[in-house]
């Protein structure tokens, strides 16, 4: 059993909730929060057992993993003040707000001989998991080019005030517009990249405030987009895009010389995959291309090319959030608590979420020309 305590019990936390069943070798054991009505709130309804502060919850001898889902803004105090206190920590994405905090982090966690590690778990899905595997059979051969989308749609635009989470916590609208879209949602992206790519040596990028009006008033926002070009060590270059405007696309898709792979939707565990071999046209193509000429006009509908792909059957299915991110969240602790067993630490922990850090913080920041310096 690893005994694990929550610190935030936001609207994310909700998301854990909902996926911490799925590992009954978790131990919630408590949480905290600085405010208190959520914090009551969230323990009222998940029966958890409130702590009277942070450092009481840090003085538990009996916590191994503390959970750091506070706003990002706050992540370095937090994972310092509990990697000081000997415990390991998991955090959502990033691990800091500055790659100077970032190293601090990683080299405490190092010279305590605590596992950091970084949210968030996408990259270790089922659907990561049958891509890596169709990449390794060589089913695309070798790839070369990469087209990662994370588009969130024009939020700003909806009733978003109102928007609850299953306790009652209010989505944080504001404060996400704030923080920008690329430090909250980068992320999801680059797990899958690294994971599938290895480390990057170089970002290219621009950011910007496109939508400067959202409705909440003179407060600084950040940018609702980015655009950063990624060159890996493995030779592969890949484009993503990070967005609060352009219509919702969580896409992946892999061009490869032999063929090409689609993930449709990065917040997906089991998200529909195609595979497409040598690039024929298929019959679809055809008939397409031929209405749409005949009309005059593309089709309002997207087809994915090539054949989509089975999961493995006989595997149990995780229970996910319904809507919108269909996400295993506490996979990744779970796959920390294994590698607290183990002794072999997971791939998104230590230099690895440094690494990751850096490329999220070079994308929202726009640097146009960033050799990365932290790479495992």
């Amino acid at each position: 059993m690893t005994n694990i305590a929550f610190v935030g019990t936001g609207y994310v936390a909700d998301y854990y909730m909902a996926t911490l069943q799925n590992y009954p070798e978790l131990c919630l054991k408590g949480a905290w929060d600085h405010d208190p009505q959520r914090l009551r709130q969230f323990c009222t309804f998940y029966t958890v057992a409130p702590y009277a502060g942070l450092d009481a919850l840090l003085g538990d001898e009996t916590i191994d993993i503390v959970v750091n889902l506070t706003t990002p803004e706050s992540h370095f105090a937090v994972n310092m003040a509990a990697l000081n206190a000997g415990k390991h920590v998991y955090c959502e994405k990033p691990m800091a707000m500055s790659v100077e905090e970032a190293e601090t982090l990683a080299l405490l966690a190092e010279q305590k001989n605590r596992l950091l590690c970084g949210a968030p778990a996408n990259g270790l899905s089922d659907a990561f998991m049958l891509v890596r595997d169709l990449m390794e059979k060589g089913e695309i051969g070798r790839p070369n080019l990469v087209y990662a989308e994370m588009d969130d749609g024009p939020v700003f635009r909806d009733d978003w005030r109102r928007w609850r989470n299953r306790s009652g916590a209010p989505w944080p609208g504001l404060h996400e517009f704030e923080v920008g879209c690329t430090l909250e949602h980068a992320g999801y992206a680059l797990s899958w990249l690294y994971g599938l790519f290895g480390p990057i040596t170089h970002v290219a990028a621009s950011s910007a405030l496109t939508f400067r009006d959202k409705g909440v008033g003179e407060h600084p926002l950040g940018p609702d987009f980015s655009v950063g070009c990624l060159t890996f060590r493995s030779g592969v270059v890949a484009r993503l895009t990070s967005g609060l405007a352009a219509p919702r696309d969580r896409s992946l898709t892999i061009l490869g010389e032999q063929g090409s792979l689609i993930v449709r939707d990065l917040w997906d565990n089991r998200s529909a995959i195609n595979l497409q071999r040598n690039y024929r046209r298929s019959l679809l193509d055809t008939l397409t291309d031929g209405l749409e000429s005949r009309l005059g006009r593309k089709l309002p509908i997207r087809f994915y090319r090539g054949h989509s792909i089975g999961y493995p059957k006989g595997k149990q299915a995780m229970r996910v959030p319904s809507y919108p991110s269909k996400i295993d969240f506490a996979r990744g602790i779970q796959a920390q608590a294994e590698g607290i067993r183990s002794g072999h630490p997971p791939l998104f922990s230590g230099r690895v979420s440094l690494h990751l850090t850096e490329v999220i913080l070079a994308l929202s920041s726009g640097l146009h020309d960033h050799t990365v310096k932290n790479q495992p």
